[in-house]
């Protein structure tokens, strides 16, 4: 599903209510509560979004890829424990709060999943915690035990619209995508906008699907498609506490093929993870970068991570400016300091359709620079527009190192001014 370009919010949300009918077999719902954070140094409260994501019957078919931070949040913890469990009920999500290394984190999130399941007559152990927000602040148990009895009693089929939005933080806009296939769907929606660096990045993905899938083949098909998605994508590079991706299946709907169903999620979640960047704190420009011809495909991933986490090659593409030194300067860096073997004469660089070094030299005139500056104003965003993305262009960099087999795509962003407001302004 390929987004056409908007003129604003409205046109935006409409397209997505197209798209967003969640698969049978799941309900939802979503409530709000005003809290005071016992550690903010202000009495002034926030307010926190809670959405419920359940399935009219608990199923055995659900699978999860989490963060590998050495300090992960209570909602990881607990969740990697409850992937042994023989089934899944339940998600409660929230957002402002990302409960981690709290001192009563697990304690809490182990009661709000116990008082859903309570109150939906599912085991304890089937139903998930879910967290983002700050980082090191406790949960409002209180208030949020307080919430659970509507969000139970409201939830409903329809739309996944509701918890896209609900499970925002610094996002700007909802994030939904939508396959068809062999007769039922698969619908995903993520929050994540900071703190972008797999595995995985502030970022949460809840992928839900009617078809007729078994436990084993979605425990297979889920890393891999999370590998060339969301795992391949960086804004800030630094990675969070607290991300998950999690995948459930109703199994309602028809059975299909397991390539197909792998292909299909792997599609969706391409897609997807494209759109977080977009989204990304700040976010002028989403760079892709195409490695080609490099020992292995880690050594591929390696050098187009180094591209797009280069903080003179994001600052030279918000300025629109061709600097193309900088790529030729990120690469070097990344192979140099690794140990990685390259020769110069046999690397060729690329910005959209103009090719800038090849043959040990660089490539360039002052009517390139002009052609690469325009096509980098043509494929800008807005970082201050908040509610939609205008739309799906991205600044397309290929590098060819003339040296193996390997290859990898990679997506980034640029670093504009508004990232750094936004970051220094986060809690306060």
């Amino acid at each position: 599903m390929i987004f056409p370009d908007f003129a604003n919010e409205r046109e935006y949300l409409d397209y997505l209510e197209t798209r967003a009918d969640l698969p049978p077999g799941f309900r939802v719902s979503t409530g709000r509560i005003d809290f005071t954070a016992s550690e903010r140094p202000s009495l002034e409260p926030y307010r926190m979004d809670l959405s419920l994501i359940a399935l009219d019957r608990p199923t055995d078919r659900f699978a999860a890829v989490f963060t590998k931070n050495a300090f992960p949040g209570a909602p990881v913890i607990i969740g990697r424990e409850r992937l042994s469990e023989p089934e899944l009920g339940a998600i409660l999500i929230n957002n402002k709060i990302s409960n981690v290394r709290a001192a009563t984190g697990v304690q809490d999130a182990l009661a709000l999943s116990t008082n859903v399941a309570e109150r939906l007559g599912f085991s304890p152990t089937s139903v998930w915690s879910v967290s983002t927000g700050i980082i090191g602040w406790r949960l409002p148990v209180v208030e949020m035990r307080g919430a659970i009895p509507d969000l139970c009693d409201g939830l409903a089929s329809g739309s996944s619209l509701p918890v896209a939005k609900a499970i925002m933080t610094t996002d700007s806009f909802p994030k939904v995508r939508r396959v068809d296939v062999g007769g039922g769907s698969i619908v995903a929606i993520a929050k994540g906008a900071g703190m972008i660096e797999p595995d995985m990045a502030t970022m949460l993905v809840f992928v839900l699907t009617d078809l007729d899938i078994s436990r084993s083949v979605l425990r297979e098909v889920l890393p891999a498609a999370v590998s060339g998605s969301f795992n391949a994508i960086s804004v800030d590079g630094d990675m969070s506490t607290s991300d998950m991706v999690l995948l459930a299946s109703s199994a309602t709907g028809p059975a299909v093929p397991a390539s197909e169903f792998q292909e299909a999620l792997t599609s969706l979640c391409g897609l997807l993870a494209q759109d977080v960047v977009r989204n990304g704190e700040g976010t002028g420009h989403v760079i892709e970068v195409t490695v080609s011809g490099a020992e292995g495909n880690d050594v591929a991933r390696g050098i187009g991570k180094a591209i797009v986490n280069s903080p003179l090659v994001k600052t030279a593409v918000y300025g629109n400016d061709p600097n193309v030194g900088r790529l030729v300067s990120a690469i070097g860096d990344y192979t140099g300091s690794a140990g990685i073997a390259l020769d110069p004469n046999a690397v060729e660089l690329s910005i959209g359709e103009e090719r800038v070094y090849a043959n040990g030299a660089f490539t360039i005139s002052r009517e390139t620079e002009v052609r690469l500056s325009d096509y980098l104003k043509m494929t800008a965003l807005n970082p201050r527009l908040t509610g939609y993305p205008q739309h799906q262009r991205v600044v397309k960099i290929a590098v060819d190192l003339g040296a193996g087999s390997g290859v990898a795509t990679v997506w980034g962003s640029d670093l504009s001014d508004q990232y750094v407001h936004e970051n220094a302004d986060y809690r306060t």
